[in-house]
C-alpha cells in the first residue's frame, strides 16, 4: 500500500473517504483509491478506449492519439501535478484514467449527433454517461450495479469542470438524467466544486488534449509549423527550438517543441495553484470544495495562450476539409443507427434487445443510445456497414 504520509492536508486521503455507496471489505494491501483506479483499468469500457479516437478515425494511421492513450497521457500529467503539490496521485490517476469513459466513437462530432437525435429524450452528455457506465452499465460484480467507486472519484468525474448547481438549490431538471438519477440516491453534492485531485486532472486533460492535438495536426499535414509562429507561448517555443536546432527534422522538432510546451504548461499550474493554496490555506479537502472558485489553475496568461491555441486548432484542425469530411459522415452513422435501433429495436443484438419495451420509447431510446455510445469507430463503421448495406454480411 503506498504510504500517505507526504500528503497535504488538503488532499483526499483514502482513511477519510466518504466510501462507497454499496459497502463492502476493504483491501489489506490498496488504498480505497487504488482499489478504484484498478477497477476503471479491468472495465470494458476502458478497453474499448483503444479503438476510439478524439479527431482522427481509426483507419487513418496507428500514429494518431485514441482516447486510450490520451487517458493514459492525462494520467501521467496528473499524477506528476499531484506529487508536486503533495496530493493524493491514486485518486487523480482513477480521475484520469475514467474521465473519457463515456465518449461516443468519433469523438465530439459522434456526440454531438447523438445529443441531437436523443433530444427527444433528454439528450446525451459525455460525463452523465461516464457516471452511468461506472454506477450502472459496467456488469461485473455480484452485489451491485456499476464499479462501486468511492464517493470521492464519482464527484470527480462529475464535477471535474466546476459545480453543477448554485449554492442552496438550483434545477436539478436541467442536468442530464443519468446525473439526477443517481445523485437521488447518493448525493454528490453538486452546488460544491470538486476536491483538488480533480481540478488537476480536468487541468491535466487541457494541457495533454491542446499539445497533444498539435502533435498529430503537424503529423497529419492539417497546419505546418509557419503556421503556429504566431499563437501565444506555442509560437516562440517552436521558434526557439527551430534556432536552436536549426539542422532538426519535422517530426523531433515537433515533439521537442511539444515537449517544452507541457513542461511550461504544468509549471505554470502549479505555480499559480501554490500561490492559490497559500492564499486560501485550506485545512482540508472539504475547505477546497468549499471555496467557491477552482483553486488548481492557470495564471492569467497561461490561460489566454491557452484559449488562442484553441481557437487555432478549432480554425486550423477542427473545421478542416479533411476533418469535416470524415466528421460529416461519423455523425450520418451514429444517427442512422440510433434512428434504426429506436424504430426497430429487434436489431439491436439479443441481450440489448431484451431490455427495450418497444419501437419509439424512451426506455428504447437509452438502451440503444447506451448501446451506440459503446462502440469503438471500427464496431460503428462495421455496424452500419451491416445494417445498411445489402449485399453486406449479416
Amino acid at each position: 500500500m503506498t504510504a500517505t504520509t507526504n500528503l497535504a492536508p488538503y488532499a483526499c486521503h483514502p482513511a477519510n473517504s466518504r466510501g462507497r455507496r454499496f459497502k463492502e471489505p476493504e483491501s489489506a494491501t490498496r488504498t480505497v483509491f487504488q482499489r478504484d483506479r484498478d477497477r476503471i483499468i479491468h472495465s470494458a469500457a476502458f478497453r474499448r478506449l483503444q479503438y476510439k479516437t478524439q479527431v482522427f478515425v481509426y483507419h487513418e494511421g496507428d500514429h494518431y492519439r485514441t482516447r486510450l492513450t490520451h487517458s493514459l497521457e492525462v494520467s501521467q500529467i496528473a499524477r506528476s501535478i499531484c506529487r508536486v503539490l503533495h496530493l493524493n496521485e491514486d485518486l487523480a490517476e482513477a480521475l484520469a484514467l475514467a474521465h473519457d469513459l463515456g465518449h461516443t466513437p468519433f469523438g465530439h462530432a459522434g456526440e454531438d449527433a447523438l445529443d441531437e437525435v436523443t433530444r427527444r429524450f433528454g439528450g446525451f452528455d459525455h460525463n452523465a454517461q461516464t457516471l452511468r457506465i461506472l454506477t450502472r452499465l459496467e456488469s461485473r460484480y455480484a452485489d451491485f450495479e456499476g464499479l462501486n467507486l468511492t464517493w470521492e472519484t464519482l464527484e470527480g468525474v462529475v464535477k471535474h469542470n466546476g459545480p453543477l448547481l448554485r449554492e442552496g438549490g438550483g434545477d436539478l431538471s436541467a442536468l442530464p438524467l443519468a446525473i439526477t438519477e443517481y445523485v437521488g440516491a447518493h448525493d454528490l453534492e453538486l452546488h460544491t466544486h470538486a476536491g483538488l485531485e480533480a481540478q488537476v486532472a480536468a487541468l491535466a486533460d487541457d494541457i495533454a488534449y491542446n499539445n497533444h492535438d498539435i502533435d498529430d495536426g503537424l503529423r497529419a499535414g492539417l497546419f505546418s509549423v509557419d503556421d503556429l509562429i504566431d499563437v501565444p507561448l506555442v509560437g516562440p517555443v517552436f521558434d526557439e527550438v527551430r534556432r536552436r536546432y536549426p539542422d532538426i527534422g519535422p517530426q523531433r522538432l515537433a515533439h521537442e517543441a511539444v515537449r517544452r510546451l507541457i513542461g511550461h504548461m504544468v509549471d505554470d499550474l502549479i505555480t499559480e495553484t501554490t500561490s492559490r493554496l497559500n492564499d486560501l490555506s485550506p485545512s482540508s479537502s472539504d475547505d477546497v470544495r468549499g471555496c467557491g472558485a477552482p483553486v488548481a489553475a492557470f495564471s492569467e496568461t497561461l490561460a489566454e495562450a491557452d484559449k488562442a491555441l484553441r481557437s487555432f486548432l478549432f480554425e486550423h484542425m477542427y473545421r478542416h476539409w479533411r476533418v469535416v469530411r470524415m466528421t460529416s459522415k461519423a455523425r450520418r452513422i451514429v444517427s442512422e443507427l440510433f434512428e434504426l435501433y429506436t424504430a426497430e429495436p429487434e436489431c439491436l443484438p439479443p441481450e440489448w434487445s431484451a431490455q427495450t419495451n418497444g419501437p419509439g420509447t424512451a426506455r428504447t431510446a437509452r438502451r440503444a443510445a447506451d448501446f451506440i455510445a459503446g462502440m469503438t469507430d471500427r464496431f460503428a463503421i462495421d455496424e452500419h456497414r451491416r445494417l445498411f448495406e445489402v449485399r453486406s454480411q449479416i
